[in-house]
């Protein structure tokens, strides 16, 4: 797992921890573990929000891990083109190379510890799709696709798309230097990340060494999630235990506290994490495959615009992946 690290971890900028008297550190409200399932063309996806309450979630829709897997020469799968409305997808790619374009323009190669942000706003057409050299040779793949919500104010917003790089990533520690902190979105104590976003929310992938603690601020008005990529560890006030494929979702208060085991598994070295949290939009939501709005008129006009083809169009040099599948009307009361 590379994504993006340093040499000497003591050289970078540290995040103090919370003032305890000041700071309430934040107990865990649930621990849910993802469901196994295909996404795309059939690569392997955890659902990390499953079963977990659009209240708590709030901002964020959707969040799929996708691997960790070992392609065989031929076996590496992507997505096809397919539209979005409403909202912003974050790909994040820790191992491996996928290649994004779009219908307003945007795309490229994202490979270790890279960032693609893509605002779909009004509304666009998409792929993400491993490169041919990757699906000749096979290799390992893993990543993260986040949905953001928008409000309702920036639904129809013109598309855009943001290209970051895994250099442009800001690199923290904690105190001890026992943890890795990228911030790719939003800001950890004054450490801002590169990611612009419409809707207040951080993102930070944590790297926490085995048998080290991370006692990290965090924005009262902001919800608190952590999402455990690999190894083993513990989350909460009551240190409650964790493992690979599992979200904590935390209650009030100022301080998140997590920690890794001592002894992990020679696959997964350390305890990786990736923490979110944002103010809550605290608007009606209606989800219907890729469109997120506020109200089930909405949804069908979006289908009806994707079907008059108003959500834009496939380029003339579109990567050659199938066209997109065919997304009909709701029924009635849906």
């Amino acid at each position: 797992m590379p994504a993006v690290t340093v040499e000497n971890i003591l050289v970078l900028p540290r995040v103090p921890a919370p003032d305890p008297v000041v700071a309430r550190p934040r107990a865990v409200r649930s621990l849910t573990s993802a469901p196994k399932g295909l996404e795309g063309e059939g690569f392997p996806v955890r659902r990390a929000f499953a079963g977990v309450s659009m209240r708590d979630l709030d901002p964020f829709i959707h969040m799929d891990q996708m691997g960790e897997v070992e392609y065989a020469p031929g076996e590496p799968k992507g997505t096809p083109w397919h539209p979005h409305r409403g909202f912003e997808t974050v790909t994040y790619i820790i191992d491996g190379t996928f290649v994004h374009q779009d219908s307003n323009g945007g795309g490229g190669t994202i490979t270790n510890g890279d960032t693609q942000w893509m605002t779909a706003g009004a509304g666009i057409l998409h792929i993400e799709a491993p490169p041919p050299e990757l699906v000749a040779s096979g290799g390992l793949f893993h990543g993260i696709q986040l949905w953001v919500n928008l409000p309702a104010a920036n639904k129809w917003n013109p598309p855009r798309y943001q290209d970051i790089r895994g250099s442009e990533a800001t690199l923290a520690t904690t105190p001890d230097g026992g943890a890795l902190l990228r911030v790719i979105a939003g800001s950890l104590a004054g450490q801002d990340g590169p990611g612009a976003t419409f809707t207040p929310i951080t993102l930070v992938h944590a790297t926490v060494s085995p048998g080290a603690a991370a006692s990290l601020p965090w924005p009262s008005r902001f919800n608190a999630l952590a999402y455990v990529l690999a190894g083993r560890g513990s989350v909460g006030t009551d240190r409650r235990p964790i493992h690979v494929g599992q979200l904590a979702v935390f209650g009030d208060g100022e301080a998140l506290n997590l920690s890794a085991d001592e002894h992990q598994d020679a696959a997964s070295p350390a305890l990786e994490v990736l923490l979110l949290g944002g103010q809550p939009i605290g608007e009606p939501v209606v989800h219907y495959g890729p469109f997120v709005m506020n109200t089930r008129d909405e949804i069908i006009q979006a289908l009806e615009d994707y079907q008059a083809g108003r959500l834009g169009q496939i380029p003339a040099s579109a990567l050659p992946h199938r066209q997109p599948d065919d997304v009909r009307l709701p029924e009635a009361g849906r």
